[in-house]
């Protein structure tokens, strides 16, 4: 029934018009609608959508399969995903649907299941709603069927908590007056990031805010897709230059160089800032570069690693009372605000740390190491995995392991983890090191009793 579907922590995602339908995305809408209402008080569901050209679609489909639930609708309209949870938690709603396929290229698109905390969906809970899904669902009578309301307010909520943050000062940057340059993809980052950057008092040179989701280049925050933004930060001479995904969730960093620092420096750069202000761990999951680590232990703290997955690294950032944590694909989370990912945090944070260095960008990055990270991916083998990871462990003896999520291997220096994706039929090997040399030898070296046991098997 969901062949070419994609499910996982991170919701259910597709290819529009293949394995993504309107009927398979209402199915889903209406399962969640009727196992988050009876799990409260409040049925209500917020729903948002960014800005896909699939999306109008797709809420239009959504919204009439929470009707059919009696579920009461509460509509974000185009919107950002960390919008979306912080209107949850507004709403004291039952649970939130963001129609987002984030950072996939623009022929996908996706739900995001959020629970009543503003959090998405833990495993358990996830397992627990795909049963509704997959069973009867209890549709409402013609008198019970939900009402559908209007929430036009949520981004400006959204700005407001972020200027609100009790450690940014906000009357500083605004003085301070940055030259930002700023890449939207044509995602919903327009509606946010640019009133954001003018209430702080950036000048701000900005391309493709216009969020009608025809992405200009392919939408992940990575260098190799920020080369017009590095162009654009040397042109309009730019202190800084920001790049949001589709859904606002992650953040990357040009420097006033014209260089992509690296996706992973933004949670490191705003851990920097936090950890000023703020005491604690930093959590980030098991593929999160190293140079977190070398921030973190400069300030006197530590990291904690979390599987893959932000929902497990909410979690234990919950319940290790992080001050702040996050992935190292540039989303940061600031638990002071809500457990998720957020961009638009991340600009504020990062604004801070520049005002509070007082130096370039390009130097405070100067003042740490270099890492290389290499990823790749091969078939699953025809064997356990298992006796797989017995078998890298042994061939890395003396590595410091970790099994929270498939096997991760490391040293002081350099790290290398294999997890099955939870998405495809697959293997995912990721290695870091001081050079793109290094990494690639430790992905040969960990490929190379995963083929002799595909060999042997």
């Amino acid at each position: 029934m969901y062949e070419g579907l994609m499910i996982s922590v991170s919701g259910v995602r597709g290819r529009v018009g293949e394995a993504l339908t309107p009927e398979i995305v209402a199915r889903f809408a209406a399962g969640f609608g009727a196992w988050a209402a009876r799990r409260a008080t409040n049925r209500a569901i917020v729903v948002g959508r960014d800005s896909r050209v699939s999306g109008p679609m797709f809420q239009r489909a959504v919204i009439a399969a929470l009707q059919s639930v009696g579920c009461e609708v509460i509509d974000i309209g185009l919107t950002t995903t960390p919008t979306c949870q912080l209107a949850v938690e507004h709403h004291h709603a039952a649970g939130g649907l963001m129609i987002s396929a984030s950072h996939n290229p623009v022929e996908w698109n996706a739900l995001k299941f959020i629970g009543p905390s503003g959090a998405f969906l833990e495993a358990h809970e996830g397992a627990e709603m795909r049963r509704v899904v997959d069973g009867q669902i209890p549709r409402a009578s013609w008198d019970r069927l939900g009402a559908v309301t209007e929430d036009g307010a949520a981004i400006e909520r959204h700005i407001e908590q972020v200027l609100a943050i009790p450690f940014l000062d906000v009357p500083g940057i605004r003085k301070r007056r940055f030259k930002v340059a700023l890449d939207c993809v044509r995602g919903a980052g327009g509606r946010i990031i640019p009133p954001l950057l003018e209430r702080l008092g950036c000048d701000v040179t900005a391309i493709h805010l216009e969020p009608d989701g025809r992405f200009p280049h392919p939408p992940e925050p990575v260098a190799e897709n920020l080369q017009e933004l590095e162009r654009l930060v040397l042109q309009c001479g730019a202190e800084v230059g920001m790049a949001v995904d589709p859904d606002v969730d992650r953040l990357a960093l040009v420097s006033e160089e014209g260089k992509a620092v690296g996706e992973d420096y933004t949670l490191a750069l705003a851990s920097r800032v936090v950890l000023r202000h703020r005491k604690g761990p930093v959590v980030a999951n098991l593929s999160t570069s190293l140079i977190l680590d070398d921030v973190v232990r400069e300030a006197g703290s530590r990291v904690i690693r979390a599987p893959v997955g932000e929902v497990n690294v909410a979690v234990r950032m919950r319940e290790e009372h992080a001050p702040v944590g996050g992935e190292g694909n540039g989303g940061v989370i600031l638990p002071e605000l809500h457990l998720g990912r957020d961009a638009p945090i991340g600009v504020a944070l990062i604004l801070q740390l520049l005002l509070e260095d007082d130096m370039p960008l390009s130097a405070i990055v100067g003042r740490y190491p270099r890492y290389s990270i290499v990823k790749d991916k091969m078939d699953r083998p025809n064997v356990s995995l298992e006796a797989v990871y017995e078998a890298l462990r042994k061939e890395f003896a003396g590595a410091t392991v970790d099994m929270q999520d498939g096997l991760r291997l490391s040293w002081p220096d350099r790290w290398v983890h294999v997890r099955p994706s939870g998405t495809e039929p697959i293997v995912r090997v990721i290695a870091e090191a001081r050079t793109e040399e290094a990494a690639n030898e430790l992905v040969t070296r960990a490929w190379a009793p995963v083929k002799a046991l595909r060999l042997s098997g």
